[in-house]
């Protein structure tokens, strides 16, 4: 003799649909005054966050196997263009993808012999 097969009740509510609140954007939030201030500072600071990413991108690049590589020339890239290095600076670096010739560039910058744009 099987057992009796239960059906769970189904209930049907006719309710209108939630609203979902408006999306917020950053500049909505209300910050505190210290969270103002890191935030000012990492922006204030910005370019020198970007040239430190820039050489340890070269230690990287040497380390890395060639699979991981890819991204990392084109995150390079990304920096580069933030930096507002001279196009064809960046495209020389970008054609050879020469882990010396970023080194160059990066060795550069932090002398101050390379100027951003």
């Amino acid at each position: 003799m099987a057992a009796p097969r239960y059906d769970p009740p189904t209930f049907s509510f006719n309710l209108p649909p939630t609203p979902l609140p408006p999306p917020t954007t950053m500049a909505d939030r209300d910050y505190s005054a210290y969270q103002q201030k890191v935030i000012k500072r990492y922006y204030d600071n910005k370019d020198l966050i970007d040239e430190q990413r820039l050489s340890e991108l070269v230690t990287n690049l040497y380390l890395a196997p060639p699979k991981k590589q890819v991204k990392m020339w084109e995150t390079a890239e990304d920096l580069m263009t933030r930096m507002k290095l001279p196009a064809t600076r960046i495209a020389h670096v970008m054609q050879s993808k020469d882990v010396a010739v970023l080194a160059k560039v990066v060795e550069e910058l932090q002398k101050g012999i390379l100027k951003r744009g």
